[in-house]
């Protein structure tokens, strides 16, 4: 008989952000200054601003919302922030800087996790009204979601820069193969795209 082993909730839930939080950090790993904030789409979708921006959220959910403020200053959440400006860094601010930021926020949410419970209610200002108050069970769940939506946006964005792949340092998650395989993989799917786009 296979035994189960019994999990605690809380901990699995922490340890699958801390598994997304590593994951997109990752993806900055071995580029220049220029590629960590290369605007790679058409709406500016850049590495180091998607670390700034997955930071300043876990300031607000796992701090604000549970009456826990950091005293982090975040301007690009203030009144009078121009649009997206969470969502790129600036000349002045370094890699070094939004990463220690992202370590604060991780630090500042695990104390948060840390000591409250799942059933914790908190108010999410942000939400609309009919939903606001929402447990820390939810908003862990929230915080994962989408920690890694945007580790997936970095995955394209960081391929798109030099090649690399992978879901995390240990775990590339793609099959084995050479250049050549993959070029002769992409292109099948390019002439399948074709063919269906031919017949309908």
């Amino acid at each position: 008989m296979i035994r189960m082993t019994v999990s605690d909730p809380k901990a699995d839930l922490h340890r699958y952000l801390q598994i997304a939080r590593d994951a997109l950090l990752w993806k900055l790993d071995g580029l220049s200054e220029y590629d960590v904030r290369r605007p790679m789409t058409p709406t500016g979708t850049n590495l180091l601003g998607l670390i700034k921006h997955v930071a300043s959220v876990e300031f607000g959910y796992f701090g604000d919302v549970f009456d826990r403020p950091s005293g982090e200053p975040l301007p690009w959440f203030e009144e009078d922030a121009e649009p997206n400006a969470d969502m790129w860094a600036t000349a002045d601010e370094s890699r070094e800087q939004i990463i220690a930021l992202y370590h604060r926020a991780w630090a500042h949410a695990d104390a948060t996790i840390n000591e409250l419970p799942l059933d914790a209610v908190g108010r999410v200002a942000w939400w609309p009204a009919e939903r606001r108050e929402a447990t820390l069970h939810r908003i862990l769940i929230h915080v994962i979601t989408e920690t890694n939506r945007h580790a997936g946006h970095a995955d394209i964005v960081r391929e798109m820069i030099d090649g690399a792949a992978g879901l995390r340092a240990d775990n590339g998650n793609l099959p084995s193969r050479d250049e050549t395989w993959w070029e002769t993989y992409r292109n099948r799917l390019e002439q399948a795209a074709r063919k269906a786009g031919e017949t309908r």
